[in-house]
């Protein structure tokens, strides 16, 4: 049991210095300092810094995919919980304007790297525009629903890269209105079956 909180707490630690100093600034011994375990420890569970990479990436698809279906059971209707997607910039607002997007700056970094990890942290994006496409299909926009399940997701991704640049939660505010504003004129409710 105490390998496995062991290994929990290194994931957790990992993730969180990933996303506020990146993948390639962070090494193994600010991990095992915020663990507070000793490197033997570490290697233990670890041997490389890509496999830690590995497990950070499969934490938050599974994190994220918990959100998504959380937001599935609680929202009332599709457009509640594309709502749900959109004001997120807003609930982690305080994060995003320190450190960004967690997911679109890991993607942005892999890639930069060229790292063989960035198809699957992409995933992460995959995972949300095809929930994003669902949601859209749900509501009667079947040809248009990938377009406009990319435009919420590129939106979103803008919305976090010029809040971190700008530090301004007026403009977030504004943006995440405009883009609900958005959805409500531009997509409409499937009629329902009598």
């Amino acid at each position: 049991m105490a390998g496995k909180q062991t290994r929990r707490q290194i994931i957790e630690a990992a993730d969180q210095l990933f996303y506020e100093g990146g993948f390639g600034d962070t090494s193994f011994a600010d991990i095992a300092a915020a663990v507070k375990i000793s490197r033997g420890n570490f290697y233990y569970h670890f041997k490389t810094k890509d496999e830690i990479l590995d497990a950070v990436i499969e934490k938050r698809l599974a994190d994220r995919e918990v959100l998504l279906a959380k937001w599935d059971e609680t929202a009332a209707d599709p457009k509640d919980r594309i709502a749900c997607f959109i004001k997120i910039v807003i609930t982690n607002q305080t994060k995003i304007m320190a450190y960004g997007c967690p997911v679109g700056t890991l993607t942005a970094e892999l890639a930069k790297l060229d790292h063989p990890a960035k198809q699957k942290a992409n995933g992460i994006l995959a995972l949300f525009r095809d929930w994003l496409t669902r949601q859209f299909e749900a509501l009667g926009s079947k040809d248009k629903a990938q377009d406009h399940a990319l435009h919420v997701l590129s939106w979103s991704q803008g919305v976090a890269t010029l809040a971190q640049a700008f530090q301004d939660e007026a403009f977030v505010k504004r943006e995440v209105e405009k883009i609900l504003a958005w959805l409500d004129l531009n997509v409409q409710p499937a009629a329902q079956p009598h």
